[in-house]
């Protein structure tokens, strides 16, 4: 049985799957120049944003928590991080976070630097040289115990619930047996079935927190005067076969196995390491895997049935469906095919030790179809207006 796969040991107790030099814009303004480097240096990624200024409060510490959060994913070695020079957000404070875990960081503003040609000349010499030690980084064996991976579905439909999310909890309950870490989120997508997930809870402490986010959840969009029932499920889920939030959260909730639910941690908050843990998190794929790409998870699984193309930034997605027309259809997205356990041509232990498989292949390396296409969507969850 393999028990080790081939990644990067950062420091005693950090390992990571990718080596990754990120360009951390700290504000919208920042965002072309950011852009134009990684285009200039293409073992570059950058990620994007509209926050980081007229930003207060609450809003203003999660643009930098997950900003922060983000460059210390253990996939990224280095960071450089573009700021205009009058954001809300700290440049240098960032860089000292990002700092804290021993990564190469550099940090410059546009505005001293002399503007935007000057700058992207600036951030081309700093990649270019920090791309060049990231490149001396050797591999060495790692027990999958230090893996930590997300689970997460999108553009679900009725083969979501009943075959690849079932397939991906056995994957998930591997992943906890050899000693690894799990974590599931999207709030907005337990509701109807948050009872069950609460009786999983090692603890009364952790059920009572489950109950209080989705409770939380709920009278934020009472607060806006709107019935989340309007937009979930989506018009995609109720063609692809779904017809009640309760349903829809039945299926979901599948993915993440059997193991108890050791915790809840925040938007962004860093994972705990060891079993399963429940991320406070919207349903909004994007936002949702860059919390926890910031949480510090190595890669994510993604089930759907409908199809969707999205990856992450720092972190590889494993496109799993149940839906085999979708699979023809979009074989260029999706990483795994689970479709034969509808019809009972394989089993789900099986289903599910061949997306455990392919875990153990992307953690060694492996490019996902979302990696390969270029697939670096990033976003920001929101809490309040902007001034």
């Amino acid at each position: 049985m393999i028990s080790t796969f081939q990644g990067y040991r950062r420091n005693k107790n950090v390992i990571g799957i990718r080596n990754h030099l990120l360009l951390i814009p700290t504000v919208i303004c920042a965002n072309q120049v950011c852009n134009r480097i990684q285009q200039l240096v293409p073992s570059s990624i950058a990620i994007p944003h509209q926050h980081g200024c007229s930003q207060i409060g609450a809003d203003k510490q999660r643009t930098f928590d997950v900003l922060a959060g983000t460059g210390k994913n253990p996939n990224v070695g280095g960071v450089i991080i573009v700021s205009l020079g009058c954001e809300v957000v700290d440049p240098i404070a960032l860089a000292d976070e990002i700092r804290s875990t021993g990564k190469l960081v550099e940090v410059f503003d546009i505005q001293s630097i002399g503007g935007s040609i000057k700058a992207i000349e600036h951030g081309v010499g700093l990649a270019t040289e920090m791309q060049a030690k990231l490149d001396m980084m050797q591999k060495e064996a790692i027990p999958f115990s230090e893996l930590k991976i997300g689970v997460k579905c999108g553009g679900s439909d009725a083969t979501s619930g009943i075959a690849s999310n079932p397939a991906l909890g056995v994957a998930a309950d591997r992943l906890i047996e050899f000693g690894g870490t799990v974590v599931i989120g999207e709030t907005t997508e337990i509701i109807g079935a948050e009872h069950v997930l609460a009786e999983r809870c090692r603890s009364e402490e952790t059920s009572k927190r489950l109950y209080h986010i989705v409770n939380r959840f709920e009278r934020e969009v009472e607060r806006m005067g709107a019935d989340m029932r309007g937009g979930n499920p989506s018009p995609g889920n109720i063609a692809g076969g779904l017809s009640t939030i309760e349903e829809k959260s039945l299926g979901c909730i599948s993915k993440c196995g059997t193991a108890p639910i050791e915790g809840i941690v925040e938007y962004a908050e860093q994972v705990p390491s060891g079993g399963l843990y429940f991320m406070d998190s919207p349903g909004n794929d994007i936002e949702c895997v860059s919390g926890m790409a910031a949480g510090g998870v190595h890669l994510v699984c993604f089930t759907t049935g409908r199809g969707t193309p999205t990856g992450a930034a720092v972190i590889p997605v494993i496109k799993i469906t149940g839906n085999a027309a979708m699979y023809k259809q979009m074989s260029d997205n999706m990483d795994i095919d689970v479709s034969a356990l509808m019809g009972g041509g394989t089993s789900l232990e099986d289903s599910g030790h061949t997306i455990w498989s392919e875990i153990q292949a992307v953690a060694g390396g492996k490019l996902t179809k979302a990696e390969i296409l270029g697939h670096t969507e990033f976003s920001i969850n929101r809490i309040g207006p902007s001034l």
